[in-house]
């Protein structure tokens, strides 16, 4: 659904995300993280909540948070404040969740993406640590319910957007973007089956000028294919409720994938329901410059930086550094073959084609092709110098994809791909052709572009395809011009 007005309505739509951090232990204490444990065996006192225990900061989930903020731009709080965030649910053993409200860790930032050839831009508003809460299970074979708490206490960066977004698939291409700078800079493993990367969908909708309308908040959308699906069911279920004249009532919604709705979990909380008030056993959390200072110098390339110098030294369009920096084994892949290649716009088009479109397909992974990067680069060296054709390149590319070899030059004489480079050769094939055609000649020299183009298929055709079609070009002019 990309339409910005959708039955005269206009979509708008803002996240937030939980983003499991990749600590060895939790936010405040030390027991582990590690995702598959047997239920409740990772839940220390602290977590539990025990009388007597205390929360202690975790620092590697602070530097984790400052990475992000420096990694979109935002401004990181030299003094946050923690919060205790009251509700009552069987999975959260405090009666209160810890969080941040009035004075976030990461504040503001952007996140740019494109969505098709369309650059666009999505403000945050804010990224705050806190803890997860625990898991409830539901065996419905014996009809019982139990409570997982080792989740409990999982530090968790909980980002925030603006409701910027105006469609599903700007919605989507944003969560990707968000996904893949986590998993870039290793602050989180992104693995959304298992509840790392889960994102909240606040979608309303409104008459284009009019002011903001009521928000339904869609939990846990624990995939993109989903995530699509959700917004764009409710997007329409909104849009058929006002227009039976009924009024949306702020809400938190569930996604069905098996029916493909979303329906109504409970009547939305603002956030007065939740009584925040400073957590009296946390001191604020002071940051100082040079601690920031510290994590930035200890970071990786971020993919912006990475796609400007992209940009700046292999001459690539905008669009293509952005889509080579989409993880950073693609990045990597393609900087060795142009620099092994010394091509780097077709080495570009050929990681952003024939190898994206076979991994796109799922026959493998960027780390496991079957094609290395030292191959495409000598494939691509063999078009540069007009050895092969691109039409014969692919054919070599299948080969060294389905294992029939693993060395261009050899798979090129095998298959008897060579172009023809013998001039004196060409020629001759030129005036036999020249002289059986006499039509399209004189077609030619009438100014009919299309008996050209006629006069290089028979050459090429003479042939057998091994002609180098510029060179038949080159040479097919020169004669009909003499």
């Amino acid at each position: 659904m990309s339409a910005k007005l959708i039955q005269g309505y206009e979509v708008v739509i803002g996240f937030e995300t939980h983003t499991q951090l990749s600590t060895q232990s939790k936010i405040f204490s030390r027991a582990p993280t590690a995702f598959g444990a047997e239920p409740n065996t990772q839940a220390s006192a602290v977590d539990l909540a025990l009388p007597g225990t205390l929360p202690v900061m975790n620092k590697g989930a602070v530097e984790r948070a400052i990475e992000f903020g420096l990694a979109v731009n935002a401004h990181i709080a030299p003094h946050s404040i923690f919060a205790r965030k009251n509700y009552f649910y069987p999975d959260l053993p405090k009666g209160y969740q810890i969080s941040q409200y009035e004075i976030p860790v990461v504040q503001g930032g952007v996140v740019e993406f494109y969505l098709g050839d369309e650059k666009k831009s999505v403000r945050l508003v804010r990224a705050h640590l806190e803890e997860d809460a625990g898991k409830s299970l539901h065996e419905d074979f014996i009809g019982q319910s139990g409570i997982d708490l080792n989740r409990a206490g999982t530090p968790l960066l909980e980002i925030v957007t603006e409701p910027d977004m105006r469609s599903s698939d700007e919605a989507v291409a944003y969560a990707k973007e968000l996904h893949k700078i986590v998993t870039w800079i290793g602050i989180c493993d992104g693995n959304m089956q298992e509840g790392s990367f889960r994102c909240d969908a606040n979608v309303s909708v409104r008459k284009p000028g009019g002011q903001l309308g009521t928000r339904r908040e869609i939990k846990n959308l624990n995939s993109f294919k989903f995530m699509q699906q959700a917004i764009d069911y409710e997007v329409r279920w909104q849009i058929d409720e006002l227009e039976d004249g009924r009024a949306i009532e702020q809400a938190t919604v569930l996604f069905d994938p098996d029916t493909g709705e979303t329906r109504a979990m409970r009547t939305k909380e603002d956030a007065a329901d939740y009584r925040y008030f400073p957590d009296p056993d946390l001191p604020p959390l002071a940051i100082a410059p040079e601690w920031v200072e510290r994590v930035r110098a200890g970071m990786a390339e971020l993919p912006r930086t990475m796609a400007a110098r992209f940009v700046a030294d292999y001459g690539l369009p905008e669009y293509d550094a952005t889509t080579l920096t989409q993880s950073k084994a693609m990045a990597a892949y393609f900087e060795e073959a142009a620099k092994a290649s010394k091509q780097p716009k077709l080495a570009s088009n050929w990681v952003m084609g024939e190898l994206s479109r076979r991994i796109n397909t799922g026959e493998a992974t960027i780390e496991s092709a079957p094609v290395g990067a030292a191959q495409l680069a000598a494939l691509i060296g063999r078009i540069a110098d007009g050895t092969i054709s691109n039409n014969a390149a692919r054919q070599v590319f299948d080969a060294l994809w389905s294992g029939e070899g693993a060395q261009v030059d050899a798979l090129i004489e095998a298959k008897g791909l060579k172009q023809m480079s013998d001039t004196g050769a060409l020629e001759k094939i030129i005036d036999e052709v020249i002289a059986a055609n006499p039509d399209n000649v004189a077609q030619f020299k009438a100014g009919k572009d299309k008996a050209f183009n006629a006069l290089v298929g028979q050459v090429m055709k003479g042939s057998k395809g091994k002609a180098n079609p510029q060179q038949v070009n080159e040479l097919l002019r020169k004669k009909l011009s003499g």
